[in-house]
Parts: C-alpha cells; structure tokens; sequence
C-alpha cells in the first residue's frame, strides 16, 4: 500500500512578500534621502502657487486648492527641525486623507521625488530616538542612509 507523501501548506509568494517588504516612495529634503510608507501617499503634484495662511505655524507654507479641497502645505524641514540647507522645493507630496484622524488634507514640500522602491524589513534599522514618533526607522541601501519617516508622527510632533 502505497501513501502519497504529504506536503505542507505553502503561502503563495505575494502573502510572505508583503509580510517581509515595505514599499516607500523616497524624496529628498536639501542633501539628504528621506521616504514615507507608499500607503500614505495620494498623489505628487508640482509646487504651485501657494496662499499664506496668517498665524500658522512657521511649518505651514500655505494652502492650496486641489480639486476643489483647500490642501494645507506643510514644509517638512521646519516641521522636523531639519538643517538641510537652503534647497528648492519643487514636489508636493499629498497624503490620503483618510489616514488622518482628523481627516486632514495635508502634503508636504520637498526638493525632489525620486522613486517607490521595496525594501526588506530586514534592512530597516530602529531609529535611534526611541521618543521621536516621527522617525520609523532607518534604511540602509547603496551605501546609503534613509531616514523613514511618519507623516502621522510627524504631524504630532510639534
């Protein structure tokens, strides 16, 4: 009597991939490489013109009008207290709305957009501030830094 060998259920490739990557959109804010889970991310429109908001935060670039929703514009480097120099911002990056507990139309300034890549979570480092929620980890690819970041965290930390 023969017995057919039995085999052990094995997930199909996408489940163990998306358990194992990320994918993040990377931009940059004056020298540096930094990125935001692509689940976050809207859309990426080109810097506009931009109305100034009085007393708004020195974050607060402005507001813009995106397809009829007043966006608020947010400059990640005043945000974040980040010396990058005097770069010029020319993307906006707008974020889903819907992952915002106030359902906030939000996008931020930077530089330059560059590109969605996977990243495995092996590569991604704790980030050194365990008290900054803004900071999600560190990437390290091509002999390079990343510095992952939350915009959800980054909103509250000011």
């Amino acid at each position: 009597m023969s017995q057919e060998p039995q085999t052990a259920a094995v997930p199909d490739a996408d489940e163990t991939d998306d358990v194992r990557e990320i994918q993040v959109l990377e931009f940059k804010l004056g020298e540096e490489t930094y990125c935001v889970d692509i689940e976050y991310v809207s859309e990426i429109v080109d810097k506009g013109s931009l109305t100034a908001v009085p007393n708004a935060p020195d974050y607060v670039d402005g507001v813009m009008d995106l397809r009829g929703r007043t966006t608020s514009i947010v400059n990640p480097k005043a945000l974040l207290n980040l010396d990058t120099g005097e770069g010029e911002s020319k993307r906006i990056i707008i974020f889903d709305s819907n992952k915002f507990e106030d359902d906030a139309a939000v996008g931020w300034l930077v530089d330059e957009v560059y590109q969605v890549v996977r990243v495995a979570r092996e590569e991604i480092e704790e980030p050194p501030l365990e008290k900054d929620d803004s900071i999600e980890g560190i990437i390290k690819r091509d002999g390079e830094l990343v510095i992952w970041i939350s915009p959800v965290g980054a909103a509250t930390a000011p």
